[in-house]
């Protein structure tokens, strides 16, 4: 049997994507093997939204080629589809597929080894905690550093029943969370006439039965409305965790960025959001280093970020991409300064972590049981917070009810209090 190892770098939507890819090699009949072990056909999903992204992408293609000479080398994904042709010129690479053809691409690769290959039905997902479905691709926003528009192009939304069939074969197989991923899920619906986010994810609840949690992907802050934040305070199947963007808290740099908000905005929906939905957790995107970022623009960044409600910050720094605007602007910030602006955010973040782990302490909530880590069980609450359980009677997939009773820098303890939630195990 013809075997297949895919490797992915990137982002959730590539992972996600990635899953499928190996699904619909198995239902062609290849058999799908660990990245560890050798292989017939190596497909790397790559990504392309910083330099260092394309570096590791081309550096994992020519080590598979090393590892595996023999071996069909097929690169996939986003540096695929902005960088065909450099990677078309890579010798180690035998096949460029780009992401308007990822979903076919099982067959392309059959088509080209001369294998007859005919799809079986997909099998139904194996028992396991947590699952995503990808729900919207592409995005149209256009900010000024973003090579994601061109690199995933127009929003294309799945079918509204689609995505219910996939949540309800994930819960029915054991899924007690599905995370809603896409590259900009709030656009969900735009190409769908009557359709947006607030409406699937009524329909969602509506339709899917079950002890089970929806947590979402990242919104961005024009796109987290009353409907959502409706729908969140009225059922608890809804996690109370949302990732929204801010990129950066000075009104210029936000303007030359493209982002359509302003600070006061941003400020206004956490603390807004923090009243509305007693224990929310909040995360947010915050970068360094954009073309022109003076120290004053920085201070007001940290500001903004240190005055809000936070669960934590994902700090990037600016990396300029091939045909995005910012990429022909200059004044850039030295990298020893972007180095030392990235610590102070990184260690803001780690305080707001222990500060938000801190308040939980004394609180009742219910966690997601994930794995064993020696003697601990680990699991997640809905404000995807980390909690540390000592607990032997414990398996992966139950959601129990547990008391917060000590905090640490990244996790929080807990004493389960109610074995309340359906195992995986029956």
């Amino acid at each position: 049997m013809t075997t297949v190892a895919l490797y992915t770098l990137g982002c959730k939507v590539n992972q996600v994507e990635s899953g499928k890819m190996a699904a619909d090699f198995a239902a062609r009949g290849f058999q799908v093997v660990d990245p560890s072990e050798p292989a017939d056909i190596c497909v790397v999903n790559t990504c392309t939204v910083t330099h260092v992204s394309d570096r590791k992408s081309r550096a994992l293609l020519r080590r598979l080629r090393r590892r595996h000479p023999q071996a069909v080398v097929v690169a996939t994904g986003c540096l695929a589809t902005v960088g065909q042709a450099s990677l078309r010129e890579m010798a180690e690479v035998d096949m460029v597929v780009p992401n308007a053809d990822k979903e076919r691409l099982a067959e392309l690769v059959a088509g080209r080894l001369g294998i007859a290959s005919r799809a079986a039905p997909a099998a139904r997902p194996a028992g396991r905690t947590r699952g995503f479905v990808k729900v919207q691709d592409g995005c149209e926003s256009h900010c000024a550093y973003c090579i994601v528009p061109l690199a995933r192009g127009r929003v294309r939304s799945a079918p509204p029943l689609e995505v219910v069939e996939e949540v309800r074969a994930l819960v029915g197989a054991g899924c007690r969370e599905v995370v809603l991923t896409g590259i900009h899920i709030g656009t969900y619906g735009a190409d769908l006439p009557g359709w947006d986010l607030v409406r699937l994810l009524e329909l969602l609840l509506e339709r899917v039965q079950g002890d089970y949690r929806l947590r979402l992907g990242s919104l961005e802050p024009l796109e987290v409305g009353e409907g959502v934040v409706g729908l969140m305070s009225a059922d608890a199947r809804l996690c109370r965790h949302l990732h929204i963007p801010l990129q950066s808290g000075s009104d210029r740099v936000l303007r030359r960025m493209n982002r359509r908000y302003d600070r006061a905005f941003y400020r206004g929906l956490v603390e807004g959001l923090a009243c509305s939905i007693p224990g929310i957790a909040v995360t947010a995107d915050v970068m360094v280093g954009f073309p022109g970022e003076t120290e004053r623009d920085f201070a007001d960044t940290f500001e903004l970020l240190r005055a809000l409600p936070l669960l934590d910050l994902h700090v990037f720094r600016f990396s300029p991409r091939p045909g995005t605007a910012a990429a022909e602007w200059g004044d850039l910030p030295g990298p020893a300064e972007c180095a030392r602006r990235s610590r102070q955010l990184l260690e803001l973040a780690a305080d707001k972590k222990a500060d938000f782990i801190r308040a939980s302490v004394g609180g009742v909530e219910r966690v997601l049981v994930e794995e064993r880590v020696g003697e601990r069980w680990e699991g997640l609450t809905d404000t995807y917070v980390r909690v540390v359980l000592d607990d032997d009677g414990l398996e992966a997939g139950q959601l129990v009810t547990v008391r917060i009773v000590g905090a640490a820098q990244e996790a929080a303890q807990g004493k389960v209090v109610c074995r309340d939630g359906w195992s995986a195990g029956g």
